[in-house]
């Protein structure tokens, strides 16, 4: 067709063979766009031909362009545990299932029901807080950094943060933490080098315009060789002669059951709040639940926090709330094999070889057994590793990544092999992998 009256009519398309399978919004919303793309490029080249079948391959292509891009189900065979481009955490089947029952219907988030009168939304995590982590108040926000712009915006604002040059990071997304201090409406004193902070340059940058000492764990990148901090007995000390706040941004923090390998050398929670009056971290990482900023300490500060209008903006929802909730029972309750993420890092070398060996002997294509190094992620513990078991398979490594990819199983390419990495494949999920490989015609 080269001329705009022979266009085929919407409704025609809509309602075309080809397309009766997609919904009718995407039917219709595709249709439009692709008939007002092909009459620009007529516009331009209005010799050419276009045929009505070129434009319902072009809708049906956008069509499936459009639903690849929606929210599904994959199988993280990278070995990375806490993918943050694959969800980080994975929540229990039993804890969602706890959850469902809550947000699929009214909830007392924010009513008393000994008063009848508005409540809070955090009652409900406070006490469990304080018992699992031995602290005196607790608060939750969307995320870690929103956690430490609401403490310095609160605790610091118009006034000086001392931090060391560090530890000064940049998170996930290029947000840097300097960045995140200055919109806080703080102003940023840096002391000591980037390899190497002393007591000393705390205590000689210490003015009259001073209201907090920052320090901030180093848990997405490793300084090694000639190097050394100060560690946060001293600041406790000083920041308590001196008079100031004492606020440790954690970042990924561990409560309990941690493998032994990981834990080591690693900060944990409870010990910590000792040494500091307030600190944060996030809830969907070692933590093992969902996105939220968990805030820790002493009363009278997280009070503060409490009262600053930006909270409002900053504050978690009920699903936030609830699946904190259960996840917190579940730390209490020792149940620490029902928090996927700790499940999945304390994994016994032999389960998952098990694991490795039920897949390789029901796939037809030839694998390799091999052992190989899985990694914690989410900006954790980036110079500690996992011993793991993997799967090779022969061919062009590059190619079958892609090709798996686009059965929604994501591995990697090591040693010039595309493997999978069955640490971080779950034991409910290998029947559905043996699947998917057998369905493939060749590799």
């Amino acid at each position: 067709m080269n001329n705009f009256r022979d266009f085929p009519q919407i409704s025609s398309l809509i309602k075309d063979e080809n397309l009766k399978t997609y919904p009718l919004y995407l039917r219709t919303y595709f249709s439009k766009c692709v008939i007002k793309e092909m009459k620009k490029k007529l516009q331009k080249n209005l010799n050419e031909n276009i045929e009505k079948t070129a434009i319902l391959n072009e809708i049906q292509n956008k069509i499936k362009h459009f639903l690849k891009n929606d929210l599904q189900n994959l199988i993280n065979a990278s070995g990375v545990i806490i993918h943050t481009n694959l969800g980080r955490s994975v929540i229990d089947e039993e804890l969602y299932e706890n959850c469902k029952k809550l947000i699929c219907s009214y909830s007392n988030l924010e009513f008393d029901l000994q008063t009848g009168k508005r409540g809070s939304r955090y009652d409900s995590l406070l006490e469990k807080f304080k018992i699992l982590f031995e602290c005196e108040d607790a608060l939750v926000v969307n995320n870690n950094a929103a956690a430490v712009f609401l403490i310095l915006n609160t605790l610091a604002k118009d006034k000086e943060v001392i931090s060391s040059r560090g530890e000064l990071v940049e998170i996930g997304g290029s947000f840097r933490i300097p960045e995140v201090i200055k919109a806080a409406g703080v102003k940023l004193h840096e002391v000591g080098t980037s390899n190497k902070t002393h007591l000393k340059d705390y205590e000689e940058a210490i003015n009259e315009n001073s209201a907090l000492i920052l320090k901030t764990h180093k848990s997405n990148f490793s300084l090694l060789g000639f190097q050394s901090e100060t560690n946060l007995e001293e600041l406790k000390i000083l920041s308590k002669k001196k008079k100031l706040i004492l606020y440790y941004d954690l970042g990924s923090g561990w409560c309990e059951n941690l493998n032994p390998h990981l834990s080591k050398n690693e900060p944990e929670v409870k010990k910590l709040l000792k040494n500091c009056d307030i600190l944060s971290f996030s809830g969907d990482k070692l933590f093992g639940s969902v996105q939220a900023g968990i805030i820790l300490g002493k009363k009278k500060f997280i009070e503060k926090l409490k009262k600053n209008q930006l909270l409002r903006m900053l504050r978690v929802d009920k699903l936030s709330i609830t699946f904190l909730n259960e996840t917190l029972k579940f730390y209490l309750e020792k149940k620490f094999e029902k928090i996927t993420t700790l499940k999945l890092l304390n994994d016994s070398l032999d389960h998952i070889k098990q694991k490795a060996l039920k897949v390789q002997k029901n796939i037809k294509f030839k694998t390799s057994l091999q052992k190989s190094k899985s990694l914690v992620g989410g900006g954790s513990m980036p110079d500690k590793s996992l011993e793991t078991f993997v799967l090779a398979f022969e061919g062009k490594a590059l190619f079958l990544q892609k090709k798996f990819r686009e059965k929604n199983i994501i591995g990697r390419v090591e040693n010039k092999n595309f493997i999978l990495d069955f640490r971080s494949i779950k034991e409910d999920e290998l029947s559905h992998l043996i699947n998917i490989i057998n369905s493939m015609d060749t590799l």
